[in-house]
């Protein structure tokens, strides 16, 4: 027998003897297809009918929606979030610090802090700082009276309300660090402050960074109730408006559409910060 005979017949493989396998056949999943596609003819339906519907007023909503009221509103609405993040968070993480410590006086303190401001209801708690005056007419001997405005009292309030939920935030994400990781970093004579920044820190934004993104989202769409003491946000803004114009439902969709569009632009960001801080876990991969 020839090279090439040979070559050809160790290319060709044998085909073993006996019946044929059987062929496989992919699960038909009719159940799902069928709700999907009610849920798109659903989705189809709403859909048509918000845009269709003249009750919306969409040339109004489009006349109104970049309009020099409505934007310094959106602007308020943006800085207030943005302080009262930072601010709620310096506050949490000093409280989460306390919850954690070994003295069990500053223990005590922050686990009554977390206790008060997360069982009195916002509203509550930004009409006792607004009324301030009424409560406490001196305070180290200066008139409490007039001394707040709308915009510092709506700064305070947030502010502590916001501080115990990042307090429980911030020592969640610390207690979910292994704390065998903590005692090998002693181990190796790494520095308190080494520790937190380059062991403990990294790791525990992993679990701060996807409920801190909420709390930031809600903060956004919660700073809508200081419009109760006056403070002109996005919502006191279109409310001015249409007591003025009477146009109730295109004002309140231009104000839905600037939230919407504001906490997705959020949800994005949110995303890739907890993409930066899973690097190298399984989920990444």
């Amino acid at each position: 027998m020839s090279s090439d005979t040979l070559a050809q017949s160790a290319a060709v493989p044998e085909t073993p003897d006996g019946p044929d396998l059987p062929r496989i056949v992919p699960q038909r999943r009719l159940g799902q297809w069928t709700a999907a596609a009610v849920v798109l003819v659903l989705l189809g339906l709403a859909v048509n009918s918000v845009l269709r519907n003249d009750a919306f007023q969409w040339g109004v909503v489009a006349d109104y929606f970049t309009s020099d009221a409505v934007l310094r509103g959106l602007w308020l609405t943006l800085w207030l979030t943005a302080v009262v993040m930072v601010l709620g968070f310096a506050l949490g993480t000093l409280l989460a610090a306390f919850r954690l410590s070994a003295n069990p006086v500053l223990r005590a303190v922050s686990w009554g802090y977390v206790w008060l401001f997360r069982s009195i209801p916002i509203l509550v708690q930004l009409l006792l700082w607004f009324n301030i005056g009424a409560l406490y007419p001196q305070i180290l001997g200066v008139k409490t009276v007039d001394l707040l405005g709308p915009v510092t009292v709506a700064v305070i309030g947030l502010t502590l309300h916001e501080a115990a939920y990042a307090a429980e935030v911030v020592r969640g994400g610390i207690l979910a660090v292994d704390r065998g990781q903590i005692e090998a970093a002693q181990a190796l004579g790494l520095s308190r402050w080494r520790r937190w920044r380059r062991i403990v820190l990294p790791q525990a934004m992993r679990s701060i960074v996807p409920p801190a993104g909420n709390m930031l989202i809600g903060t956004l769409k919660g700073t809508s109730i200081v419009s109760v003491i006056a403070v002109q946000d996005l919502l006191y803004s279109v409310q001015l408006v249409y007591h003025r114009t009477y146009q109730v439902i295109p004002l309140l969709m231009v104000a839905t559409v600037w939230y919407t569009v504001v906490t997705s632009l959020l949800g994005i960001g949110q995303h890739y910060v907890e993409k930066h801080y899973a690097r190298g876990t399984e989920r990444t991969r």
